[in-house]
C-alpha cells in the first residue's frame, strides 16, 4: 500500500534531520469552533501533524488535564459528528497537514465501523488512535479503515511484551505511538532516561516512524528526542497553556509555544 500523508510528512522531516511535532486540540474545548481557529495557529508556529481529541465520558488513558478539557467539550454538546465536521472545516480552510483522531472505541462502534471510516475519509482524516482497543482485537476496525486509507495507529509502552510489540507491528500504519512511561497523559518535569533503549526495542520489530508522547511538554524534552524518535506528541502542555491564558490570546500563545518547540526540534523542510 502506498505511503499516506502521515508517513510522507515524517519522512520529509527525517530527511531534514528534524523531529516531527504533533500538536493537540480537544474538539469543542473551550467552546465549539475553537479547533478550527487554533489548529492553524499551531501549524503556523511549527507543528507538523495534529491530533484531534474526540471527547468521551470515560477517557481512561488520559490524565487530569485532558479529562477536564473533554468534560468541558461534552458539556458544550460536542459530538463525534462535530469532530468530523471539524476535520472537514479545516480541510476546506486549506489545512494540508496530517489530521489524526484520538477516540475511544465506544463512539466509533456507536456510529458503525464502516460508516465511521467512510465519513472520516470523506472529511479528510488521515489516522486514528483508539487507546482502549487492543491490537489483537482490532482486526474488524482495520478491515473498515483499510479501504478508506486511514492509518490505524497503536500505542506501546515500556512495559509492552515482545508479543505485544509484534502484534502492533503487524497491524500499524502511519507511525507507532510510544508512550513514554507507565501511566496516563500529562505534562512532566523529565522524560525517562530509559527512552532510547525502549525505542530501540520497538525499532527492532517495525520500520514505521516512532513518536513519543505522554509527558512531552518542554523544548528540552523535544531536543532530547532528536536522533532517537521521529516525532513528539505535545498535548497536555497545550491544554495547560490554554487554561492559564485568556481566550482572546489562545491563538497567539499557542503559536509562540509552537515556535519554542520548533527551535528545539530542528527546521521544517521547505
Amino acid at each position: 500500500m502506498p505511503e499516506g500523508r502521515i508517513e510522507r510528512t515524517l519522512a520529509r522531516l527525517r530527511e531534514a534531520g528534524s523531529l516531527g511535532l504533533i500538536g493537540w486540540q480537544t474538539v469543542g474545548y473551550p467552546e465549539k469552533g475553537a479547533a478550527q481557529r487554533l489548529v492553524p495557529a499551531l501549524l503556523e508556529g511549527g507543528f507538523d501533524l495534529i491530533e484531534l481529541g474526540v471527547p468521551f465520558s470515560d477517557p481512561q488513558a488520559d490524565g487530569a488535564t485532558v479529562q477536564r478539557a473533554s468534560h468541558v467539550a461534552l458539556r458544550n454538546g460536542t459530538t463525534p459528528a462535530d469532530c468530523l465536521q471539524t476535520v472537514r472545516d479545516l480541510r476546506n480552510e486549506g489545512v494540508s497537514a496530517p489530521l489524526i483522531f484520538l477516540s475511544y472505541y465506544n463512539p466509533i462502534m456507536a456510529m458503525g465501523l464502516e460508516r465511521f471510516a467512510g465519513t472520516a475519509a470523506e472529511a479528510g482524516l488521515d489516522g486514528l488512535i483508539v487507546p482502549d482497543l487492543p491490537p489483537e482485537e482490532a482486526d474488524e476496525l482495520l478491515a473498515a479503515l483499510d479501504p478508506c486509507g486511514i492509518d490505524p495507529i497503536f500505542l506501546v509502552a515500556p512495559t509492552s511484551t515482545d508479543d505485544r510489540l509484534a502484534a502492533v507491528a503487524a497491524r500499524a500504519r502511519g507511525f507507532i505511538y510510544c508512550v513514554s512511561l507507565a501511566g496516563v497523559t500529562g505534562a512532566r518535569q523529565h522524560l525517562s532516561a530509559g527512552l532510547p533503549a525502549y525505542l530501540e526495542r520497538v525499532r527492532r520489530v517495525s520500520d514505521l516512524p516512532l513518536t513519543v508522547g505522554f509527558g512531552v511538554s518542554r523544548p528540552e524534552h523535544v531536543a532530547s528526542l532528536r536522533g532517537h524518535a521521529d516525532a513528539a506528541v505535545v498535548a497536555s502542555a497545550i491544554l495547560d497553556l490554554m487554561e492559564r491564558t485568556p481566550a482572546q490570546r489562545h491563538g497567539a500563545a499557542l503559536k509562540e509555544f509552537a515556535i519554542s518547540l520548533r527551535d528545539a526540534a530542528g527546521p521544517q523542510p521547505a
